[in-house]
């Protein structure tokens, strides 16, 4: 076993351990898991995508994924994600690392002005994962890379459909350093974090699913054994590993050459995020719908699906750019560009 995958498999007796359902309920109800973030911080695991010259330790890259994708398994209620990512971005940029959590923005929405030597941010960023918890906001614009400590406040504390952080903040900052982006956008790259963690949470919903209908009996029998069932199992079984398929396509993208990223990771996206919407509908129905309850471990995982399936982008933005290529290589070029695109 590489030391990578031990370092997967530490970390996912340290989330299992650590995550159980009362840590889950005082995060939904609010709480920053302050012990719990600091255990996986002292593995090192936020630094798990930075390259070994800039800070990291060497984690190879599909290691470092399997990792986001545990996120997704576990639900984490944590920004380890957004957090390896931010660092990812601040190691390739050169800038220094974040200390405490970290968020990756889009600072499409900003105003970034030259200012005395630097450069002085300004706006607001909408639906700010943790923004309320982080350290360290990482704003990607016009190709740069801003690192900023400080210079923002909570404008509007809201949630997401799974109950976790997402601020709306007011940003005012000044910023001395700026680093060159690594050809991704903040999009791209959240895109692809959340792919990861859409496929690692339709595993367990197909788990949860079929541990639940071999246990459950009706007329006498398992609903396993009744083909709908089975037919809707299977269903469920293809999604699963559609988004599955689709998230190493993304990781694929993210590692190789961003200028050919564009369209494999907006692929990626709408696929996971199709098989989030279909994959949630059967698991709850083949559930009797009791997943819909907030006690029940499904409805942990289905609104952390709708949620992530809706954050850097969501379904519109990204067929909306898919089509616009599709189109514009037009009738003649069409081939191509499904083949080029792959």
């Amino acid at each position: 076993m590489s030391d990578g995958a031990m370092l997967v498999e530490a970390a996912e007796r340290l989330i299992g351990n650590r995550i159980d359902d009362a840590a889950m309920r005082r995060a939904r109800a609010g709480e920053w898991l302050a012990a719990e973030w600091d255990a996986l911080a002292g593995m090192g695991l936020p630094l798990a995508l930075v390259d070994e010259d800039a800070g990291g330790f060497g984690v190879a890259p599909e290691d470092a994924f399997a990792l986001v994708r545990l996120t997704g398994r576990h639900a984490l209620p944590l920004p380890l994600a957004e957090t390896m990512v931010a660092n990812h971005a601040l190691g390739r940029a050169g800038l220094p690392l974040a200390e405490r959590a970290a968020v990756l923005i889009d600072g499409a929405d900003l105003t970034v002005s030259a200012e005395d030597k630097g450069w002085r941010l300004s706006g607001t960023a909408a639906r700010v994962p943790w923004g309320r918890d982080i350290g360290t906001l990482v704003v990607v614009h016009a190709g740069r890379v801003f690192r900023l400590d400080t210079g923002w406040a909570i404008a509007e504390a809201g949630t997401n459909l799974a109950a976790m952080p997402r601020d709306t903040l007011a940003i005012d900052a000044r910023c001395d350093v700026a680093g060159t982006a690594n050809g991704l956008s903040a999009l791209q790259m959240g895109a692809v974090i959340r792919t990861l963690q859409i496929a690692g949470a339709l595993e367990r919903v197909l788990e949860l699913t079929v541990g639940f209908v071999s246990e459950r009996v009706q007329f006498g029998k398992p609903l396993s054994k009744f083909q709908a069932v089975q037919h809707d199992l299977a269903r469920l079984g293809g999604e699963v590993a559609a988004a599955g398929a689709a998230a190493d396509m993304a990781v694929e993208a993210f590692v190789g050459d961003p200028a050919r990223a564009a369209l494999p990771i907006a692929a990626a996206r709408i696929r996971t995020g199709e098989a989030a919407g279909v994959a949630a509908g059967i698991a709850q129905q083949l559930h009797g719908a009791i997943g819909f309850t907030a006690e029940h471990r499904l409805h942990w995982y289905t609104t952390s699906l709708w949620s992530w399936r809706d954050e850097y982008g969501g379904q519109r933005y990204w067929t909306d750019m898919l089509g616009t290529a599709t189109f514009t290589a037009g009738g003649a070029g069409f081939w191509q560009f499904v083949t080029e695109a792959a």
